[in-house]
């Protein structure tokens, strides 16, 4: 070959790869490899599970609801976190295709396909037994099925019974008493006393604490109150007792009518059940139109 042919062919080829150099300076530096793994088509992620349907609350939920098909719904969940306490369809877990969110949009159109029941089949009618939260997937110990119980029966703690109580917003707070509060039981009686004088025939009232630090189920049949709700004026108020507590109660209710004071919501994790007795009592004179009665309270 000719050497004068030689030294052009050189020539150019330096020119051209220099000229690549200053394009890919003044296009930021990008090599052809990073332009090939752009254009790439995105792999699979790394993090992409398979998911399951779970049924979960489609919205908060207080103890009592009994739940209907707009309160669950199906919710994709990683196979590899599903409880087996969990509701799921039966269905077999569906492979990510292109990521998580593609992974939850086949799993939502898979419903059908995979043969899942409608969530209000295998929960409809049931009684929340304890409190849901929206999301929250739903356990078998947290609901009650139709045919095993009602809701009395349901909430109730083991052991524990409900009796029923008659109240005026004058014995129940003024009737800021609420379903899930503390109460106080106490109960009133006359006993023969002394007037102010000493003299006998005079009439004093004992007031003492029969229970303390009883859970309000019901009043009247209402078990939660209503949004917003502060008050509920009620004739009857159901009460969550031992059967040491239910004995107590029946005499009290024998003595007259019962009153409910209730309790500070900081104080609900004192000492409940049948209050101790004690001889200790401070005894209040009251002058009502003349007379004087006296009323001795129990500590």
């Amino acid at each position: 070959m000719n050497p004068v042919r030689v030294i052009i062919v050189l020539v150019a080829a330096v020119s051209a790869i220099g000229l690549a150099v200053l394009m890919q300076k003044a296009m930021g530096g990008k090599s052809a490899k990073s332009e090939a793994v752009a254009v790439a088509p995105s792999a699979p992620s790394l993090d992409a599970k398979p998911m399951t349907l779970v049924l979960v609350a489609r919205r908060d939920l207080a103890i009592g609801t009994r739940l209907t098909k707009d309160d669950v719904e199906w919710k994709a969940w990683p196979a590899d976190a599903v409880s087996p306490v969990y509701l799921t369809n039966g269905a077999a877990p569906v492979e990510p295709s292109n990521g998580a969110a593609k992974a939850v949009k086949t799993v939502g159109e898979a419903t059908g396909v995979l043969g899942g029941a409608p969530p209000e089949a295998s929960v409809e009618g049931a009684i929340v037994r304890d409190p849901l939260l929206a999301g929250e997937p739903i356990v078998a110990r947290k609901i009650v099925r139709g045919g095993e119980g009602g809701y009395l029966s349901v909430v109730l703690s083991p052991g524990a019974r409900a009796m029923a109580v008659p109240v005026t917003s004058e014995t129940a707070a003024g009737g800021f008493i609420l379903p899930g509060d503390r109460v106080d039981v106490l109960m009133s009686r006359d006993e023969p006393g002394s007037d102010a004088n000493g003299a006998s025939g005079g009439k004093r009232v004992i007031a003492e604490t029969v229970l303390q630090n009883i859970r309000v189920l019901a009043l009247d049949q209402a078990t939660a109150a209503e949004k917003d709700a502060k008050t509920i004026v009620a004739a009857t108020a159901t009460l969550e007792v031992r059967p040491a507590e239910a004995e107590a109660l029946t005499r009290a209710k024998a003595s007259g009518p019962v009153t409910l004071a209730l309790r500070a919501y900081t104080d609900l994790g004192g000492p409940s059940g049948v209050a101790a007795p004690t001889q200790d009592s401070t005894v209040i004179r009251i002058n009502r139109g003349g007379q004087t009665s006296s009323i001795a309270v129990r500590q």
